[in-house]
């Protein structure tokens, strides 16, 4: 999520989300920390303008527009489709107005004239923008390859990368995310290749795991089951919506006679059925990851089946991806990932894409945007090894403000922000104390002592109850939580005389100095005390 701003005037560039790493305990997930915009209550926002229709730049629209009720949309006509998709799911639909652009339209935004281009990526509709302000001319990339065979014909807009070439460029916003990756991307009709091989010889099911928003993914799966006489079902909430909304819109092309519903999938052979799925990195609550674990209403994994994970395993998620199609081969599948064969290729430029980038745009200035930090530190380098200044390459991480003005680009202050968690309902409820904590109940469980007493003579009344979860074995743990009984009695007696605080607080720390010196293990421990 970018935004520009030239005084009172600002426009957002996409609104996506991130997946959680394994250590984000029970965050469903990511999004921008857009709290300097909430504060900045001065600031005219003329809208939100998409690049293309991937979850990680339109996932976070929902709570963008919850935070900026009637914030206009722009977008191509398939990133509308799925905006819209969203905004409808949330209720916000009504007074939010979606413009649709195509590649090549100039969008007039407040202050800010952009011009969209066509590039290419691994789903249809993509654009890069080029940003005329009053110090000179941004172009950012967006998420892009420079695929010279794409599926749907449409190659990159060199020519208006050369024009802004010749109209001068003060400075290049471009992806990084395969920076670190030498050569060129493959373009994606490499992997109708891999999707032939894989059709011709399997003789049950063939199911399909990719991103809800692959459409075209999608479109090759389609004809791919056309041309073997098979039958297409969708499985998965989110996709069903998108392949619904995108036949709408005319840019998927599956008849109707060739869909069946995936509760009816059993009234045709197996080698006469497709399957598209969600899942392919490996979600438990996606269809892929119900599959593997038994726990799909109309689905199981039959020997037999061939199943292709079509998708690169986003960084952080590899071992969710492996157990997966581990569950999956001991069900009885066969299944097909990359580098097993080419079932999919990255959307992201590699090297050599990015130097043609930059040689083409010849910017003054120069940031690397989208990836990881390793990533944006190894595109700088390429950068100033193609002839950009090392001072006029930043490389900055989320918050830091870049100053355009008659002088130049330099680097401003950084402004609070960082992520915000959203787990559930909750929206930024759940911060790092919170993890710190799930970590701990995750590792060492907790321990949890009731109790009465007088409250005359701070006696015990009954015998300490103790609860735990996650810690010990409680049918093997007699003795041990038995004398933890006795510390509890020990303290109660010493200290009778305390506060109530005071005495939980003495009860807790003794329990825990003892349980790590019996145990070497520090569950949450907690001391609920009554006073009768």
């Amino acid at each position: 999520m970018t935004v520009f701003a030239l005084g009172h005037d600002a426009f957002i560039i996409d609104t996506g989300i991130m997946f959680p790493a394994n250590d984000m305990l029970g965050v469903d997930y990511i999004i921008p920390d857009f709290q300097y915009l909430r504060d900045r209550t001065d600031l005219k926002i003329h809208g939100v303008i998409f690049t293309h229709g991937h979850e990680d730049h339109t996932g976070a629209i929902t709570h963008v527009i919850e935070a900026f009720p009637g914030t206009p949309i722009w977008a191509t006509p398939l990133t509308a489709g799925l905006v819209e998709v969203k905004l409808r799911n949330a209720h916000l639909l009504g007074d939010t107005k979606i413009n649709k652009f195509n590649a090549g339209d100039m969008i007039d935004l407040g202050p800010f004239m952009v011009e969209s281009y066509h590039v290419c990526h691994s789903i249809p509709d993509c654009v890069g923008f080029g940003i005329n302000t009053p110090y000179g001319l941004i172009v950012y990339s967006g998420d892009y390859k420079f695929d010279n065979t794409p599926i749907d014909g449409k190659k990159p807009d060199y020519a208006k990368l050369a024009e802004f070439s010749q109209r001068g460029v003060l400075m290049l916003m471009a992806d990084s995310t395969n920076a670190d990756q030498p050569g060129w991307t493959p373009s994606e009709s490499i992997v109708t290749e891999a999707f032939d091989d894989a059709f011709k010889v399997a003789r049950g099911r063939i199911i399909v795991a990719t991103f809800a928003s692959h459409i075209s993914r999608i479109q090759q799966v389609a004809n791919m089951a056309r041309q073997y006489g098979r039958k297409l079902a969708i499985a998965g909430y989110s996709m069903t919506e998108n392949v619904k909304m995108t036949r709408q819109m005319g840019l998927l092309d599956i008849p109707d006679e060739m869909l069946v519903d995936i509760g009816r999938i059993d009234d045709w052979p197996p080698e006469k059925i497709v399957i598209m799925a969600t899942g392919s990195q490996g979600e438990p609550a996606a269809v892929l990851g119900r599959l593997a674990t038994g726990r799909h209403r109309h689905l199981d994994v039959e020997v037999g089946d061939t199943i292709i994970v079509s998708a690169h395993t986003i960084p952080g998620n590899e071992e969710m991806v492996n157990r997966t199609i581990n569950r999956l081969f001991q069900r009885g599948a066969n299944v097909i990932y990359d580098p097993i064969a080419p079932v999919h290729v990255s959307g992201h430029a590699r090297q050599e894409e990015m130097r043609l980038l930059i040689n083409l745009v010849r910017p003054h200035y120069f940031l690397p945007i989208h990836g990881e930090l390793r990533h944006l530190k190894e595109h700088a380098k390429l950068a100033i090894q193609s002839g950009i200044s090392a001072d006029n390459v930043f490389v900055v991480e989320n918050g830091v403000v870049i100053e355009a003005d008659e002088k130049g680009v330099r680097l401003g202050n950084r402004v609070p922000g960082g992520y915000v968690f959203v787990d559930g309902h909750g929206v930024g409820d759940v911060g790092p104390v919170v993890i710190r904590d799930r970590e701990i109940l995750a590792r060492d469980g907790f321990l949890v002592v009731v109790a009465d007493i007088d409250q005359q003579s701070g006696e015990l009344l009954y015998t300490p109850e103790i609860i735990t979860r996650g810690f010990i074995y409680l049918r093997e743990a007699d003795e041990l939580l038995q004398q933890v009984k006795e510390v509890f009695t020990h303290v109660v007696e010493e200290n009778h005389d305390e506060s109530l605080n005071k005495l939980r607080s003495l009860a807790e720390e003794s329990i825990r100095h003892f349980l790590y010196n019996e145990t070497k293990r520090r569950p949450m421990t907690f001391c609920v005390i009554n006073e009768h």
